[in-house]
């Protein structure tokens, strides 16, 4: 390799290096730290909250239908006329008043109430209401559990990313070392040019694994961040342990408890009980209804005051204590039915969309359950064999290199093991990594997901 390739080289391993402790001055990142950030800056837990307040909103409102409502107001009310002429008619002959200027004066303070004393329709409204909040708040719980599983899934990418990564530095390192001595040795001609080509197109490759590695570690590292909802410069040198010890679970009490626990479940029974109530509402707006209504008035005050154009001014008004009135209605809202049965629709059909979510959780719990516990096994199988593959791989390793120093083995046998090496790392940390997902997942579906 000429000179400008051994600078490429170091040039790659060193940017990877500062790609890996860029941020080390931050405190190292777990995955349970990059799950609480996420579900404080997530944005789908901002609408999950938002969701919570149009609840409480509609819970207000239909509380509103039924409580009384109080009004306060105080008018004060003026009017004049100028030049006002007026006539009376008596056993037929008009007798007309001179002209004259008229001035009204009133003030009046008042309360009001106004009650819905029965009302069967917003009854069963607060009851949809009530149950509508109760699905929000578990729904944003599901949110939760739904946000940390992706953040844990994004997370152990990452450092799947960063593992490989090292993986592919290190067959740069041998392919590097490998092409240094085939070359020595074909200048001594001890190898054909064949083996030193080889060598070459074997560090190139390792080259080009490594750059692709690095990119996917950015790549990685921006997904992880996008989750957890901030930038990626934020996001500090992330914890690369990945160890996994394996668990045995019990299908059937894993069910049970998933079936106790999801808080998804639990909000589609409660969404369907709130769609329930609100089509009883609106079937039960057809019928007739009582509201109660009352007024108080104190202290009204009116003066008048008549100033003719050629006379004495007089005026002349009334004033009282208080003035209480109160009514009981019974209204039917009859010709208002086209109104009414769209509302009916409506409320059918968010019925039939809550009923189908609902029975889709519940029929699919157990292939959902049975589903996790069979990746969950395949992920520590799949760990056993790279397990195993990778203690051969290191061992064929060692014979190759032994052969191939004395000479009963080719450089091409020799990087066939080197490459052999780096497949079966790679294989245990796909592996492991495999295996921390699939215990989220497990724990997600049991309604543990945080």
């Amino acid at each position: 390799m000429r000179t400008t390739g051994w600078t490429r080289t170091g040039a790659v391993v060193a940017a990877l290096g500062v790609l890996w402790v860029g941020a080390a001055g931050a405190a190292v990142l777990t995955a349970d730290d990059a799950v609480k950030i996420a579900l404080q800056r997530s944005g789908q837990i901002v609408n999950a909250n938002a969701g919570i307040l149009d609840a409480r909103g509609s819970l207000r409102g239909a509380y509103g239908g039924l409580l009384p409502s109080l009004s306060l107001s105080y008018s004060r009310a003026e009017s004049r006329t100028t030049n006002s002429v007026s006539s009376d008619y008596v056993g037929g002959v008009v007798f007309p008043s001179p002209p004259s200027d008229l001035r009204n004066t009133s003030t009046t303070p008042s309360i009001g109430t106004t009650w819905g004393v029965l009302n069967l329709s917003s009854w069963a409204g607060l009851s949809a209401a009530r149950q509508g909040l109760r699905a929000s708040r578990l729904q944003r719980d599901a949110t939760r559990s739904d946000v940390a599983l992706a953040t844990r899934r994004e997370f152990y990418a990452v450092v799947q990313a960063i593992k490989l990564a090292e993986v592919s530095a290190g067959a740069l390192h041998l392919a590097s070392d490998d092409e240094r001595r085939v070359k020595a040795m074909f200048e001594v001609g001890s190898v054909s040019k064949s083996d030193l080509l080889k060598a070459q197109v074997r560090t190139a490759q390792s080259e080009f694994d490594l750059l692709a590695a690095q990119h996917a570690v950015t790549v990685q590292r921006v997904a992880l961040a996008t989750q957890m909802g901030i930038r990626e410069s934020e996001l500090g040198e992330v914890d690369t342990l990945l160890v996994a010890t394996p668990q045995t679970f019990d299908e059937p009490a894993l069910l049970s408890e998933a079936a106790k626990n999801r808080p998804d479940l639990i909000a589609a029974e409660a969404e369907l009980k709130s769609a329930r109530a609100s089509l009883a509402s609106a079937r039960m707006a057809r019928l007739p209804y009582v509201t109660a209504s009352g007024s108080a008035t104190f202290s009204p005050k009116s003066t008048q005051t008549v100033t003719p154009a050629a006379g004495s001014q007089f005026g002349f008004g009334s004033e009282s204590d208080r003035s209480l009135a109160a009514r009981v209605t019974l209204s039917w809202d009859v010709f208002n039915l086209g109104s009414i049965e769209a509302r009916i629709m409506s409320a059918r059909a968010r019925v039939d969309r809550a009923r189908e979510a609902h029975d889709a959780l519940q029929r699919n719990l157990a292939s959902e359950v049975h589903q996790q516990i069979l990746a969950y096994t395949e992920a520590v199988e799949q760990d056993r064999v790279a397990e195993r593959g990778l203690e051969s791989a290191v061992e064929n390793l060692k014979l190759t290199q032994e052969k191939y120093n004395v000479g009963s083995s080719t450089i091409l046998e020799l990087i066939d093991a080197q490459v052999q090496l780096q497949t079966a790392q790679s294989n245990v940390v796909k592996a492991l990594a495999a295996i921390r997902v699939a215990e989220a997942q497990i724990n997600r579906v049991r309604g543990h997901g945080e």
